[in-house]
């Protein structure tokens, strides 16, 4: 709502400007129209994505006055060169903090597929694989909130937490708990959230507060009602790390509903994975590089690397990654592209929104058309009923081409889960849709050969037992202004 706000006003002082230049409108009506032709050409010939050059040109070509001008404001997405220079320098912190661990080379002998994967994400993200990583997966938020307290009361040197949605209740106030109790101890805690995530569930200045309490804070990207393309940039990572010896990720946010202590879309079906071992010194490097970024730090990362963890038998190959929007790398899509492209059997995945791009939508299909077992859960009760209408608009195309689609029944399913041929799988906060592939800092855990691959997949299958089918046949004769608003809402999906 406050971005709505904001937005009218600028709008009405967008108004105000052109009425003030009432008396050269002719030279500015021109000018306007130059700056939307100069718009439209950079969108053009950008890299962007196909549907938002779409969106884009369908708000500045008919409304050429102030379409371009709009478009300045909030669609270049260009990163100052100070900005620039701060990621590089945080970028050549983590490469040299993670270069000893990058070894892709050796998932060869695991075949092709698992190997070209490893080497995407070592090489274009910095993010190496591990073996000596112990991972346990949780089917509900339920079942991994006493597994967070009880590892959290374990923490001696340092707890990390990054989260986007904080909201006091059940879950966070125990957690709450753990971390000032740990902090009065001599533990160094740090708390990051995401400003536009708790807008309407912490209160002001909670940063000043949990300062007062011992626990270092760091508010991502302050809401300021001002018209710019880092709005959209918002921190949807989900992490919780203990002494650089365990970790945590996930779809699970800090709020009850996360929990089902609090019962607000039905019922809440989320998914998180746990890392103990070599990998979570990896997801310990992708929080130190946030938190310098946020706080304007230099930190040496090498001081909270945690001491070698104990030899343990094979427990496959666990790579953490992230994703963001600062570079031209789409990591978060790359990593489903290539699960789906090297699909032999099936694919099961799970998202509580398909609002997805043609590579992803393309992609999808043709598995589907080779004879892949292309499986799809959505959730049957929305959060958010335009996103739900734009997520079934895009079910007629994929149902045409094969792909097996289900709704969650009893409620809203939040997790964000691959399987691929029961060998592969990853877990995160990676949503089907443009906001995570293209706009949000993301995070994921991709699995090769992990025994935990398996839970994930039984998880699916119990799922799809209490989830409905979604047929074709449904969406032949819709009322024809609700197939109308689904197309309109499409066409727009990338921008909302």
């Amino acid at each position: 709502m406050l971005v709505a706000v904001s937005l009218l006003i600028q709008f009405a002082l967008l108004a105000v400007m052109v009425f003030s230049f009432s008396e050269h409108a002719e030279t500015f009506y021109w000018v306007c129209i130059l700056i939307s032709i100069a718009a439209a050409l950079a969108i053009v010939g950008s890299r962007m994505e196909p549907a938002y050059k779409i969106a884009w040109l369908l708000i500045i070509l008919p409304f050429p006055v102030f379409g371009g001008i709009f478009y300045l404001f909030i669609g270049g997405g260009r990163v100052s060169s100070r900005r620039q220079r701060r990621m590089q320098g945080i970028w050549d912190r983590s490469i040299k903090a993670l270069a000893p661990d990058f070894k892709a080379d050796d998932l060869l002998p695991l075949g092709g597929e698992a190997a070209t994967q490893a080497t995407y994400l070592e090489q274009r993200a910095a993010c190496p694989a591990y073996t000596n990583t112990v991972t346990e997966y949780f089917s509900l938020g339920d079942l991994a909130f006493p597994r967070m307290l009880a590892e959290l009361e374990k923490a001696q040197r340092y707890i990390f937490l990054e989260y986007f949605i904080i909201q006091p209740g059940v879950f966070w106030d125990s957690i709450l708990d753990v971390l000032e109790r740990k902090a009065a101890q001599g533990v160094e805690v740090r708390l990051l959230y995401d400003d536009m995530g708790c807008m309407f569930t912490l209160p002001q200045h909670y940063d000043q507060q949990m300062m007062a309490k011992g626990i270092q804070c760091r508010v991502f990207n302050r809401f300021r009602p001002v018209m710019t393309p880092r709005l959209n940039n918002r921190d949807h990572r989900k992490l919780m790390i203990i002494d650089g010896q365990v970790g945590f990720t996930g779809g699970i946010n800090l709020a009850d509903e996360y929990i089902n202590q609090k019962e607000r879309f039905g019922h809440w079906k989320d998914s998180a994975i746990l890392l103990e071992g070599d990998a979570v010194w990896s997801m310990t490097v992708m929080f130190l590089s946030m938190w310098d970024h946020c706080a304007g730090l230099e930190e040496n990362f090498d001081r909270f690397r945690p001491p070698a963890a104990p030899v343990r038998p094979w427990t496959g190959y666990v790579q953490p990654y992230t994703d963001t929007p600062l570079d031209q790398e789409t990591v978060g899509q790359s990593v489903y592209l290539n699960m789906i492209a090297r699909a032999k059997k099936y694919i099961y995945i799970t998202t509580p929104y398909l609002i997805v791009d043609v590579a992803t939508n393309t992609a999808l299909c043709n598995a589907a058309k080779s004879g892949v077992d292309v499986y799809l859960i959505t959730p049957h009760i929305p959060d958010k009923r335009y996103v739900f209408e734009v997520t079934r608009a895009h079910y007629p195309p994929l149902l045409d081409a094969g792909v097996h689609i289900y709704e969650y029944t009893p409620g809203f399913i939040h997790a964000k889960n691959f399987v691929v041929d029961g060998r592969f799988a990853t877990v995160g906060t990676v949503n089907l849709d443009y906001r995570s592939l293209f706009l949000h800092f993301e995070d994921g855990v991709w699995l090769c050969d992990a025994p935990c691959i398996h839970d994930i997949e039984r998880d699916f299958q119990d799922t799809l037992t209490l989830s409905e089918p979604i047929t074709l046949r449904r969406f032949r004769h819709l009322n024809i202004l609700l197939q109308l608003y689904r197309s309109i809402l499409r066409v727009f999906a990338p921008l909302m």
